[in-house]
């Protein structure tokens, strides 16, 4: 039988003589890398905080080497393999001063021989990593320079290019064994990779497996390969180095996305034996499920609509980058809590971004399991990869991996080309500037597609992201498949989002700083400022202070203080993605999914996130929760009127009444109308409101007070809306685990929201943004024990700058 055992303890890590730090044999955590180990010495200050990220910047630029030591005692085997789930980057692997292998990708595993270098007692292991800046450098001297969205040369190394640095993330680029090492011993033969492809024929769920072997002898074998309570068992005859085997499991129960259903999981295994004894052994998890991507041209141009078991789902998505830029703290506990507050926020759908990772096996069992649909990117990003070697066997390399990796899992529905290089090579002047050489065209439209079809061959491939079908378009054109909207951050007002008639958009999003205790822990300028030089030094985005504030001068009053800054700012982006959000819901079926960039952060910054660095929920997160609720109303224009769009993504016909009143800018309602409904499952029906429904100048419309989220619309701008001064009463109550805080309006309140992380940091609020009328109510729940032990700190939940309105 084989045996596996980690290599994860006693590691340290030195430096080159050349380093500014010097940095020999500090201790260092396996998974993790050189900037951790380098902070945990207290060797640098932590690159989180003010600018000391530029105290780091020297680490990617010189070379490092980790070492430890394991005892082995010598036994009958015939296979004795290190293996590394992950090296960041170049490599060498030297075990007792023999070399045993090199790597060059971060996005691979490797297996090494070690049966030569091995010996009984004490072996001391090396991994000696190559400067990632000096590796780089030189492919793009040997190779020529390619264009890239950064100065930076992570193109020219296979590397997540965010560790170079992004408009959201720092240049943190480093080295180090960030995924698990281990030794592993085998007798005969081992299995090498299990491929499941699954199916479902005729309500028949089918698993094949594709089965490689590695063999030390010409043994007869046979595969025990089983599915739920199913099996069935294969010889293979001596020599052979593949086999497959059709595992039949009767009427299974599908895996849906959670808001469609369940997700039943079935076990499935392999065993491999000779002679009645098990040799090795695989087993993971998948669920039984169909998943199509239909981009057939039809009128209107080509869609873009996913189905999962033959029913269309209207993606409710986010943008994932890795949630650390440190990878090594990544752990199981931080993706679940991360995951779990995407799904709670009714998202449906996580993209992997092309920038980053290829996501971890606990990142994809979370998502099995909490029915959160992945689209997965090949890993380029915003430049021209070159397609020379050693690159074009590197990332068939890595594909393969990584393809038969997450093979399993039934919440990996597509995968993508690239981000947005097709896009770049239309309109980003790249053309001229490679003069003819190679940008990646090779791999989006050759070497990937069949590496799907051959490895895979369960899910669809798209060419990039966006794509509009075929290369005589411009792959951003919106009524061809998948868009990016980056005009309206970029150069316009956020209401233009209602100009776009696209068919899916893969990416759309609006900047915010993060929470109070956030923005504290990256800035501690005093007084603190929109324009404090540290706070300016984690806003990364190209003119991004002054695109926020062409935003707060469209929008809403004049900021006072830095208090007022900090929630207008996050209001507007929650206003914003909101906006669009319900604009492409209102569209379905033509448009059939927005994917908002982005869910999270991975360092403390102001950015596109709606969960922040440090894990707190901006009200970005809150105005998600509502735009991708199961049931919806919401007011769009049309033409120079006003139209109410009731839209239905529940499994069940939508039968009632909606309600909407008329009111004054003081919140006295003059006028009331009824809208009954009867909307059959996953559909939407509009009303174009005429005569008194419409309001004047200075009006506005809402919602009651129905489960569904509250819609309202404004014929004005808060700017110029005629607002009285907030007046309300706010009352307190200890509930288990926090205090319940209740605001009884007594004017009009705009955007009600609790930052309670700004008394405990850990503290969360149940809901933000609540827009009240005179004589209404409404309870945040805030859970916080230290709030709740303090007098003190419970009635800060009832004033500025806990308790905030727009018009306070």
């Amino acid at each position: 039988m084989s045996a596996k055992r980690t290599l994860h303890e006693g590691w340290t890590v030195s430096g080159d003589p050349g380093a500014p730090v010097a940095v020999d044999s500090i201790p260092a955590s396996v998974p993790g890398e050189v900037v951790s180990a380098l902070l945990d010495a207290g060797l640098v200050e932590d690159p989180y905080t003010d600018d000391a990220e530029r105290g780091v910047a020297w680490v990617g630029r010189h070379d490092w080497t980790y070492r430890t030591s394991f005892a082995f005692e010598p036994g009958e085997w015939d296979g004795i393999d290190l293996v590394f789930d992950g090296l960041d980057t170049v490599a060498r692997v030297s075990l007792n001063g023999t070399a045993v292998g090199e790597t060059a990708n971060m996005h691979r595993r490797y297996r090494f021989d070690a049966r030569s270098a091995i010996r009984e007692g004490a072996n001391d292991l090396e991994v000696a990593f190559t400067s990632p800046y000096a590796y780089a450098e030189a492919q793009r001297d040997r190779l020529g320079d390619r264009p890239n969205a950064y100065p930076e040369p992570g193109n020219f190394i296979r590397k997540a290019a965010c560790n170079f640095g992004w408009d959201w993330g720092p240049n943190l680029a480093g080295a180090g064994i960030w995924r698990p090492v281990r030794l592993e011993t085998w007798t005969t033969a081992r299995i090498a990779e299990v491929v499941p492809r699954v199916s479902v024929e005729a309500g028949l769920g089918v698993v094949e497996f594709a089965v490689d072997l590695q063999r030390a002898a010409d043994a007869d074998l046979e595969l025990v390969c089983t599915a739920g309570d199913q099996s069935t068992t294969v010889d293979v005859p001596a020599g052979a180095g593949v086999a497959q085997a059709r595992v039949e499991v009767p009427d299974p129960e599908l895996w849906w996305p959670h808001d469609r259903g369940g997700q039943p999981l079935y076990d499935v295994a392999v065993s491999l034996r000779s002679g009645g004894e098990e040799l090795d052994a695989w087993s993971s998890r998948i669920g039984f499920r169909t998943v199509e991507l239909d981009t057939e041209p039809d009128a209107d141009g080509r869609p873009y609509t996913l189905k999962v078991n033959g029913e269309a789902v209207w993606v409710k998505g986010v943008n994932w980058i890795p949630d650390e830029a440190l990878f090594g703290r990544i752990d199981a506990a931080r993706l679940k809590r991360r995951l779990r507050q995407a799904k709670a926020a009714g998202i449906d759908y996580i993209r992997v971004w092309g920038g980053g990772t290829y996501e971890s096996e606990d990142f994809y069992r979370l998502c099995d399991e909490l029915g959160l649909m992945v689209g997965q990117d090949f890993l380029f990003a915003c430049a021209a990869y070159p397609e020379e070697e050693p690159f074009w066997s590197e990332v068939e390399a890595e594909a393969r991996d990584n393809l038969a990796r997450l093979a399993p899992h039934p919440s990996l529905v597509t995968w993508t080309g690239n981000n947005e290089n097709i896009w770049g090579w239309h309109d980003w002047n790249w053309q001229e500037s490679l003069g003819g050489r190679t940008w990646g065209a090779g791999y989006y439209h050759d070497l990937l597609p069949k590496l799907v079809a051959e490895v895979d061959g369960t899910r669809p491939y798209w060419p990039g992201s966006p794509y509009s079908g075929v290369p005589e378009l411009h792959p951003n054109e919106q009524a061809h498949a998948s868009v990016h909207i980056w005009d309206v951050w970029n150069d316009r007002d956020y209401v233009h989002y209602r100009d776009w008639r696209p068919r899916f958009v893969a990416e759309f999003g609006y900047q915010a700083p993060p929470t109070w205790a956030t923005v504290r822990r990256m800035a501690t300028d005093e007084p603190l400022q929109a324009e404090s030089p540290n706070l300016l030094w984690h806003q990364k985005a190209a003119d991004g202070q002054a695109k926020l504030q062409r935003g707060l001068d469209a929008h809403l009053p004049p900021v006072r203080d830095f208090d007022d800054w900090l929630y207008f700012t996050q209001v507007n982006q929650a206003r914003a993605v909101r906006l669009g959000a319900e604009h492409f819901r209102s569209l379905q079926p033509y448009c059939t999914g927005a994917v908002v960039w982005q869910l999270n952060d991975c360092w403390p910054v102001t950015s596109w996130a709606a969960i922040d660095g440090e894990g707190r929920l901006k009200p970005l997160w809150y105005a998600l929760r509502d735009a991708y609720a199961d049931r919806i109303v919401t007011f769009q224009p049309e033409g120079d009127g006003v139209k109410l769009v009731a839209i239905n993504d529940a499994a069940e016909p939508w039968k009632g009444v909606i309600g909407f009143w008329k009111c004054s800018p003081q919140g006295r309602i003059i006028g009331r109308a009824l809208m009954q409904i009867r909307i059959d499952a996953r559909d939407t029906a509009e009303l174009v409101l005429e005569g008194h429904a419409v309001p004047k100048d200075g009006e506005f419309l809402v919602t009651g007070r129905e489960r569904f989220p509250r819609a309202t619309w404004f014929t004005k701008e808060d700017k110029d809306m005629d607002w009285p001064a907030a007046d309300f009463t706010a009352a307190t109550a200890l509930v288990d685990g926090g205090v319940a805080v209740t605001i009884t309006a007594e004017t009009v309140l705009r955007d009600v929201c609790v930052f309670a992380d700004r008394l405990d940091p850990d503290a969360v609020v149940d809901k933000a943004l609540v827009t009240l009328i005179p004589g209404e109510q409404a309870t945040f729940t805030v859970m916080s024990e230290a709030i709740a032990a303090s007098p003190e700190l419970t009635a800060a939940l009832t004033a500025k700058p806990v308790l905030r309105a727009i018009n306070d």
